[in-house]
């Protein structure tokens, strides 16, 4: 569905760092602000232990996973929504993601300067969000001019509905609080959408520890503070080392496992980064599966069996007929589609279907 995520932060709070783990692209890191200037974009395979399996009972040819798409972008400082730092090109960047992970720095080391001389996660979180803030700011106070007259004059109801939203998302940032936390109508949304304000993206707080603190970070200070804000906010966080993430990027697999136990760690940070991405997005995974190739469709939740379709192809939503499901667990449990249709665990939907996530899906159509 090309829906990406934007990794932002400081300068030098492990981003580039991270991107490197997420996707395995080598991405530039240097200890220094602006070491990368080009966004970076990788794309990673969605963990889904479901695909497993549905691997395991049908032997297919072919596994495709669904994936997700990471776009690195060069670190933010105070005054960038003014172009401070290149701010503009950067914020630009932002602005084409569906989402923010927000990489904040909550280790202490000498010898990895932070741009502002201290370790204060609060503060870098401020900065940002102030910034994000003012570049919404700045992009109303553009628009409205050019609509006031229409909306005064009532005679354009787009023009009176758009200005109204503009005004309630401007008071709201004059409060310094993010358009996500506004109390918008499904019409105000639907007219703002076009405008991909920064602040109405929903946002993941990535706490970026030291290795030392991967297996138990209860201790961190500076974790319980990102939490502690995250909460008040209705945000999401979760806790990475970028370091150590790196260095199991460069192990097979089963290595990989082997070096997490030594850590004491159940599975990696990057898991709980990719899944919380993927679901702060609202998205959620259909199957098709055959001999020939079992495969992981992302679709956003409250989409229709058609719509669904559509992901495959066009052609199957135009010429949609039916849905034949069948539910992941009823299916694993079962042991096989013939055993799953003699249970009873076989259904035919029609248009007005909503697919659940883990449906097992096969669509007739007819063109």
């Amino acid at each position: 569905m090309g829906l990406t995520a934007g990794i932002v932060g400081l300068p030098n709070v492990g981003k580039s760092t991270l991107f490197n783990a997420l996707t395995k692209a080598n991405a530039f890191v240097a200890n220094y602000p602006f070491a990368t200037i080009d966004p970076n974009v990788g794309v990673v395979e969605v963990p889904d232990a479901r695909v497993d399996k549905l691997v395991t009972m049908y032997n297919p040819k072919k596994t495709i996973r669904t994936t997700f798409e990471f776009t690195d972008v060069a670190g933010l400082v105070r005054g960038a929504s003014k172009g401070e730092g290149l701010g503009n090109q950067f914020l630009s960047h932002i602005r084409n993601c569906d989402a923010i992970c927000q990489v904040v720095r909550c280790f202490d080391d000498v010898n990895v300067s932070h741009v502002d001389g201290s370790i204060d996660p609060l503060r870098d979180i401020e900065t940002i969000r102030i910034e994000l803030i003012f570049a919404d700011i700045d992009a109303i106070d553009k628009r409205l001019p050019k609509i006031e007259k229409r909306a005064q004059l009532k005679t354009d109801k787009e023009a009176v509905s758009e200005y109204a939203a503009l005004k309630k998302c401007a008071e709201g940032l004059a409060a310094e609080q993010p358009i996500r936390a506004l109390k918008l109508s499904d019409d105000e949304r639907k007219i703002i959408r076009n405008f991909s304000f920064l602040t109405a993206k929903p946002m993941l707080y990535v706490c970026n520890v030291e290795d030392t603190e991967l297996a138990e970070h209860a201790g961190n200070v500076y974790v319980k503070q990102v939490e502690d804000l995250a909460e008040t906010e209705g945000a999401k966080t979760c806790v990475i080392s970028a370091k150590i993430e790196s260095e199991l990027a460069q192990l097979p697999a089963d290595e990989q496992a082997m070096f997490l136990e030594e850590l004491g760690v159940k599975e990696s940070g990057l898991l709980d980064l990719i899944r919380k991405s993927y679901d702060m997005l609202g998205l959620k995974t259909f199957f098709t599966a055959g001999d020939k190739e079992v495969r992981a469709w992302t679709y956003r939740k409250g989409m229709k069996a058609p719509e669904c379709a559509g992901i495959i192809h066009t052609d199957f939503e135009k010429g949609f007929i039916r849905a034949e499901i069948f539910a992941f667990d009823d299916l694993i449990a079962a042991g096989s589609e013939a055993k799953a249709k003699e249970l009873g665990k076989f259904r035919l939907e029609g248009k007005d279907y909503l697919i659940a996530d883990g449906d097992v899906v096969h669509f007739r159509f007819n063109l």
